[in-house]
């Protein structure tokens, strides 16, 4: 796809992700590429450094290792006594790796023991709640990918069917059914990225223009879901949300 847009003389090429990030990267080192939901743009060799990028690569970072990390603390805000849980990603996502990592790290230093599951295709989920239910995960984190995204429904209807409380990044997972989602607003990052795509149209190399972080994060609490049999969500945390979910 990368090769199609060079043909089609793209002035400037948009990727998501890590892996179309980094697909983009592979194709041309001219054209400039703005990224928007890459994991860490600096471990995945696609900019120098976040202030001076250099190259043909800028735009935005969820840095969603780092989010992962606090979906973690969360989780076990929510629910002290769990002692080891599940984080889905996409396997073929290498981004999504920089992220699981990240994720059973910190549930090591918190005494919690993280499997990672990863998903190869929209088939591949069944297995592996059979796979959670088997080893008795007592929750589950659900990482930022965009393929994720797109199987919202079949994950929180599997996280249903085996009773797994679900943490995730968007407000859509807490919507239909996470318990509860901390990350930015997809919106406003989006909405950066076109500032980038106007600068740089206007003559502004991408080597220039540092990669951006969101500063603005926001927690949201599914109420339904905290009012599952056995879950008990402490007052101190509702009281932090920034919005709770009917």
């Amino acid at each position: 796809m990368a090769d199609d847009l060079l043909r089609l003389k793209a002035a400037v090429i948009v990727a998501v992700n890590t892996t179309a990030a980094k697909a983009a990267k592979k194709a041309t080192k001219t054209v400039p590429i703005v990224i928007m939901r890459v994991a860490d743009p600096v471990k995945s060799r696609l900019v120098v450094s976040l202030s001076r990028p250099g190259g043909n690569v800028t735009g935005l970072s969820f840095m969603p290792d780092e989010l992962g990390a606090k979906g973690i603390e969360l989780l076990q805000e929510a629910f002290p006594k769990i002692s080891q849980m599940g984080a889905i990603y996409t396997g073929s996502n290498s981004g999504a790796l920089v992220v699981a990592n990240a994720v059973i790290s910190r549930g090591t230093q918190l005494g919690l023991q993280v499997m990672p599951l990863p998903v190869g295709d929209p088939k591949g989920y069944a297995h592996v709640f059979e796979t959670a239910a088997r080893d008795r995960l007592e929750a589950l984190f659900v990482m930022d990918d965009g393929a994720i995204t797109k199987q919202r429904q079949q994950i929180l209807e599997l996280a249903a069917k085996y009773s797994l409380p679900v943490v995730a990044i968007y407000k859509d997972f807490a919507r239909d059914g996470a318990i509860i989602a901390y990350g930015p607003r997809l919106r406003v990052v989006y909405r950066r990225a076109a500032h980038y795509v106007d600068k740089i149209l206007k003559g502004v190399p991408p080597g220039d223009l540092p990669v951006e972080q969101p500063d603005k994060f926001d927690l949201f609490v599914n109420l339904k879901a905290a009012k599952a049999p056995g879950v008990t969500i402490p007052q101190s945390l509702l009281s932090r949300a920034n919005e709770l979910i009917e």
